[in-house]
């Protein structure tokens, strides 16, 4: 029978994160076809869709994504015509993001390559564990926010 060891080396929840996180990536890459657009971008898409008007800041908060590497992935969008980006009228400081109709139609044909990577990755669980797994991940991410 095998030890259950590894799960007590420090480092490795670490580690075993980047590594699933990895293969996701891989996954959407060669499931999302001859679009450009990464996992990180199409969270700031469907973030956006998700909310009216928001800022940038907003977007931080609702994908955990860093305020630099989040301004560097708007700009991306927007000089690509998928978003579009305007001074907000409450604080002349903050800017405001909305879909285009290219960023909802970039949303519309990156869904199926985001539920093929989901399926993908849950495929190896059992139905209770994806729902546990799941449940665990977003622990982990709500203590972050802590």
């Amino acid at each position: 029978m095998k030890s259950d060891t590894n799960t007590q080396r420090p480092g490795l929840a670490l580690h075993m994160l980047h590594r699933a996180g990895q293969y996701a990536d891989e996954i959407f890459a060669a499931s999302i076809g001859e679009s450009t657009l990464t996992p990180r971008q199409f969270a700031v898409l469907k973030a956006v869709a998700g909310s009216k008007e928001p800022s940038q800041t907003v977007l931080v908060n609702e994908t955990g994504i860093d305020r630099s590497t989040l301004a560097d992935i708007v700009r991306r969008l927007v000089s690509r015509g998928l978003l579009s980006r305007t001074r907000a009228k409450h604080d002349a400081r903050a800017y405001v993001v909305k879909l285009t109709a290219s960023g909802q139609a970039a949303i519309k044909r990156a869904e199926p390559a985001a539920r093929k990577t989901d399926d993908r990755l849950l495929a190896a669980l059992s139905v209770n564990e994806r729902a546990a797994f799941l449940k665990a991940l977003g622990r982990i991410v709500a203590a972050d926010q802590d």
